[in-house]
């Protein structure tokens, strides 16, 4: 018989497959990023219906398959619903599950991104910091992750944009929603982490151009 395997993970993609079945990618702190099916979770009070929402993240049991796996049950610590009340905040989450999946692999220790993910998230849901700086905190953060950063920014930037550049780089993940920035400082630092971003990634992400409409102004070089 197959041993049940349990893992500390997030739903970064869910698919409906047939009638009532869904596709899971979910990224693991122990495997990194894996495929589960969620057989019947489309059924109306089946237990896996939560479980399989984009965002749910908690501890998933699992029966592992030759291709992919078979989730069993799952016991789910936040399913950070919260951002379907904001549009424009459930779209930068959308991204930041577009972004860990682009730099995440399989059989590797995604446990600091799968972090990093829950951290930003929960970080989008505060008032305390914009989201526009959220969103360039995880990007250069995702990239001192997966080894994809230089220490310093790679463009002009000045004394308050560069601080906040090596603080990303060096603070813990716990620690890394602490600061704001003027408006130009901002734009130093955004345009730099922008350049570093380009350099990894040759991908749109639908979820950015949905912002460009939620915001419903001319596309930002930043997007």
């Amino acid at each position: 018989m197959r041993d049940l395997l349990s893992l500390t993970g997030m739903v970064i993609r869910s698919t409906p497959v047939g009638e009532y079945d869904k596709r899971l990618v979910l990224l693991t702190r122990e495997r990194g990023k894996i495929t589960a099916f969620a057989r019947g979770a489309r059924r109306p009070g089946s237990r896996l219906m939560g479980p399989s929402r984009l965002f749910a993240f908690g501890t998933y049991r699992l029966y592992e398959g030759r291709e992919a796996y078979n989730l069993q049950d799952a016991e789910i610590k936040k399913y950070f619903e919260e951002l379907s009340s904001d549009m424009e905040a459930a779209c930068y989450g959308q991204y930041f599950l577009e972004l860990s999946d682009w730099f995440s692999g399989e059989n590797m220790d995604a446990g600091p991104q799968l972090l990093l993910l829950y951290q930003s998230l929960r970080a989008l849901l505060s008032p305390a910091i914009p989201d526009c700086l959220v969103r360039r905190i995880f990007e250069l953060k995702t990239m001192v992750v997966g080894g994809e950063y230089t220490e310093r920014p790679p463009g002009k930037a000045g004394d308050a944009a560069a601080y906040a550049w090596e603080y990303v780089v060096t603070a813990p993940l716990g620690k890394l929603y602490t600061f704001r920035l003027s408006d130009e400082a901002f734009s130093e630092f955004s345009e730099n982490v922008q350049a570093g971003l380009s350099r990894c990634t040759d991908r749109e992400f639908r979820s950015l151009k949905l912002l460009e409409v939620l915001a419903d102004r001319p596309p930002d070089p930043g997007f």
